[in-house]
């Protein structure tokens, strides 16, 4: 009995079995995808109670918030115009943002309404509680400036605890400013990406040139120049390493588009004028050098032609240097090039100035300047005093003097740093390659004197 009932639950098997493989020949086929969509479908199941079942004290990874975001590429027009309008969009509301003439009107009759007597001279003061009566007049916009951050900011010496309205006014005003101007530049930004290029700097001073009333006379063909003139300064002092782009924060927070804005005062006094590097007469100044220089009038600068620049006594060693370091076509350097040099030699204080003539001067390439490298280019000027009949100065005493103003980290050797830190950098790199920046150096004392006695008798008339 047993054994055919062993039998029959064989049978039974058996029969199942069969039946099932018959069932699967019948059945049909499942297609590929079906199969991928089954396999995804098993994996996230099983993937998900494994993770579900794992022991973390550390979750953070659930809230960490998404920080990259991928540009557009540049065969994705679509997603790019998509990026270039929600820009223009956003600007456009940041803009709205902003006071306007009529509600800077308004805030200044408010200030003044309130102000707290007595003034301080010719100065209308406000106390901390009317300033808080303002801002609640002032309306939404005008909120973010009365806070007790900025009274404090501009509280300074009044025995009444109050600030100066004008001065606060001021800073509104410089605030707006300061975000128009943002705006503005961010417009240029092609990249969107907080930065400037060469040729987004270009367009936003080609399109400022007909705002700035100080400009008018400029010929249009000279604008080209123009450009040029005023963006190989941004350049030249805030892209020290040579990327090819420029912070928009950097822009705002240097004072070159202070000078450039400054054009659109229509008194502005010649003195002005002739210190400010926008302006029509310096540009045509800088431009006008670089056309008496080109003799061939082939629209490049050689050596020999480079050599006649300001008094004509830079050495021939440094100026190998410029054309062996600077950009230059054929030997040949163009007006771009001419500009940084000029920049560089008329700025010889600031530390992107001494950076640029520091480069030349370590011939070496070790990043310090040692007793060689200074013997190298003061025998040029030695030589030069020889030419015009003068006693030759021992190379041993100016090392020494120079070690001595500069006072370098390493007694042996200068760095650029060094010569940043000692504030005197312009006298240093005068002395080593400009003959007549020697002969000034030398006889100081003379000069000074000199300077005194002509002070007397001016004071005496």
């Amino acid at each position: 009995r047993r054994a055919h009932g062993a039998a029959a639950v064989g049978g039974m098997d058996w029969k199942r079995s069969l039946r099932g493989r018959l069932a699967a020949r019948c059945a049909p086929k499942k297609s590929e995808q079906e199969l991928k969509d089954e396999e995804m479908e098993l994996f996230t199941k099983y993937y998900m109670e494994w993770k579900g079942g794992r022991k973390s004290g550390n979750t953070s990874y659930t809230n960490i918030p998404r920080f990259y975001y991928r540009l557009p590429a540049e065969d994705e027009v679509l997603l790019q115009k998509l990026r270039e309008e929600s820009r223009a969009v956003f600007l456009q509301r940041k803009s709205r943002e902003l006071l306007d003439n009529e509600e800077l009107q308004n805030l200044w009759f408010l200030l003044d309404k309130h102000q707290t007597s007595p003034m301080m001279g010719e100065e209308a003061m406000i106390n901390y509680e009317n300033f808080l009566k303002v801002g609640e007049k002032a309306g939404p916009k005008c909120k973010q400036f009365f806070t007790a951050k900025i009274f404090a900011k501009l509280l300074h010496n009044d025995p009444y605890g109050r600030i100066s309205i004008m001065q606060f006014f001021n800073y509104v005003m410089r605030k707006v400013w300061l975000h128009q101007t943002r705006i503005g530049l961010s417009l240029y930004d092609v990249a969107g990406q907080g930065y400037l290029r060469e040729s987004d700097l270009e367009n936003y001073i080609l399109e400022l040139i007909p705002t700035l009333p100080q400009l008018d006379g400029l010929e249009k063909s000279f604008y080209s120049f123009y450009v040029c003139t005023a963006v190989r300064k941004f350049f030249f002092f805030l892209d020290p390493l040579r990327t090819g782009k420029i912070k928009i924060q950097d822009i705002l927070a240097c004072s070159f588009l202070d000078d450039l804005l400054e054009l659109r005062d229509e008194e502005l006094s010649k003195e002005s004028q002739e210190t400010n590097w926008f302006s029509a007469p310096s540009a045509l100044r800088v431009y006008g050098q670089y056309l008496n220089l080109d003799k061939d009038h082939n629209g490049m600068l050689s050596k020999e032609e480079l050599s006649r620049y300001g008094t004509g006594t830079l050495t021939n060693i440094f100026l190998d240097r410029v054309f062996q370091e600077c950009l230059t076509y054929d030997g040949e350097m163009d007006y771009k090039t001419y500009l940084d040099f000029v920049l560089a030699l008329e700025n010889r204080k600031e530390p992107a100035a001494l950076q640029y003539i520091f480069k030349l001067l370590d011939i070496e390439n070790k990043g310090y300047l040692n007793v060689f490298s200074l013997n190298y280019f003061f025998r040029a000027i030695q030589e030069q005093m020889k030419i015009h009949g003068q006693e030759p100065v021992s190379f041993q005493d100016v090392k020494d003097e120079i070690f001595d103003m500069v006072k370098p980290k390493d007694p042996y050797k200068i760095s650029l740093q060094d010569l940043i830190n000692s504030s005197q950098g312009d006298t240093v790199t005068s002395i080593l390659i400009d003959l007549n920046g020697f002969w000034t150096y030398e006889n100081r004392e003379v000069l000074v004197a000199s300077d005194n006695d002509n002070t007397a008798d001016v004071d005496d008339t």
